[in-house]
């Protein structure tokens, strides 16, 4: 199973951010986070949020065991340019682009279904599933007073609005 996690606009350049994601690719997730907290790069730091997020995601969602989990891959994007301007001779301006990047990192089970838990979320959803619906009987005279209700709520809200048409309206000639 395929747990996803996503980072957007952080504020290093997707060029250098690619350095410390090629690393990490394919790693076991342990080991991924070993390597990033021996990382020099700045990008470093980010990244290894990013995937504790990932793995936080695989146990807490879907149950599955931190140890059996990998880094599948690791997409670095464009994201917005910070356009800035630097001052130059003659009275000229150069344009200075500050790239943002956007990152998802994607962590796979390596094994599939070994050691994977219940989540709460999926006994909630069993039960949901298992209990019966209640369908709730209305007679014809209660639906045929809150139809009388509804229109002369409609049309109290029609007058609201011409009165504020009359009000805002321009000249008309």
């Amino acid at each position: 199973m395929q747990v996803s996690a996503k980072l957007n606009n952080l504020k290093i350049a997707p060029r250098k951010v690619r350095l410390v994601a090629h690393v990490i690719k394919g790693m076991s997730a342990d080991a991924a986070l070993t390597e990033l907290s021996k990382q020099v790069k700045r990008s470093s730091e980010p990244m290894s949020k990013l995937l504790r997020s990932a793995i936080a995601n695989a146990e807490h969602n879907f149950g599955l065991d931190s140890s059996n989990l990998f880094v599948s891959s690791v997409l670095v994007g464009d994201g917005k340019r910070l356009k800035r301007w630097q001052p130059r001779a003659f009275g000229r301006a150069n344009q200075i682009l500050h790239r943002l990047s956007n990152i998802t990192l994607v962590v796979e089970e390596r094994i599939e279904g070994l050691n994977r838990k219940e989540t709460r979320t999926t006994e909630v959803v069993a039960k949901k599933k298992a209990e019966p619906k209640e369908v709730k009987a209305t007679s014809v005279k209660d639906e045929k007073k809150e139809t009388k209700k509804d229109v002369a709520v409609k049309q109290e809200m029609k007058e609201r609005k011409n009165a504020v048409k009359r009000v805002y309206q321009r000249k008309s000639i």
